[in-house]
């Protein structure tokens, strides 16, 4: 199985989520059981990059996806040199609620590829509504390596994970926007 060329919004008719596993469990139930309950109810979006050729079933297999949210974080939790410097209420920032690559293609790129994608798209939504930071709340060991590769930084333990940050002044230079 190939994957496509670029990633779409989720579409239940269009998409098997059954076959997907990416090695994480909640992430393989969010995808199949809550994904679609969450963008009917507004709170979320989830793209996914469908594989190049439809299943028998004629829908097209996930090779990974992302999702993200609006969200906020209480200043108190950013470093005191730059929390001195932000407003008393919650910071708006936009959360990377789950980003996964399938079994199959793990190991070839394509969790980068994921992150760039949903980064680069969030750097788009932020100069309609503007954010503070990228957050990502970690499952494992090995996410919290993998984001801190591209930037990310320790914010805080987060419902018993370790929450992480990109700040949007390190997307921009990293899309080289002003």
């Amino acid at each position: 199985m190939r994957w496509g060329k670029t990633f779409v919004e989720l579409s239940k008719s269009e998409h098997d989520r059954n076959p997907f596993d990416c090695g994480e469990e909640k992430l393989n139930n969010f995808i199949k059981t809550q994904a679609v309950k969450h963008m009917q109810a507004s709170i979320s979006r989830t793209m996914v990059l469908p594989s190049a050729l439809p299943l028998p079933n004629q829908k097209y297999a996930i090779c990974a996806f992302y999702t993200v949210a609006p969200s906020s974080i209480s200043r108190e939790t950013l470093p005191v040199h730059i929390a001195k410097k932000l407003p008393r209420y919650p910071i708006p920032v936009f959360l990377l609620a789950q980003l996964a690559v399938h079994k199959e293609f793990q190991g070839e790129g394509l969790g980068k590829v994921s992150l760039i994608r949903a980064l680069k798209y969030l750097w788009d939504v932020n100069q309609h509504m503007r954010a503070y930071a990228v957050v990502v709340d970690c499952l494992t060991d090995s996410a919290q390596a993998f984001y801190a590769m591209f930037g990310f930084k320790r914010l805080c333990e987060h419902n018993g994970h370790m929450r992480m940050y990109l700040p949007m002044k390190t997307l921009a230079q990293l899309f080289n926007q002003p």
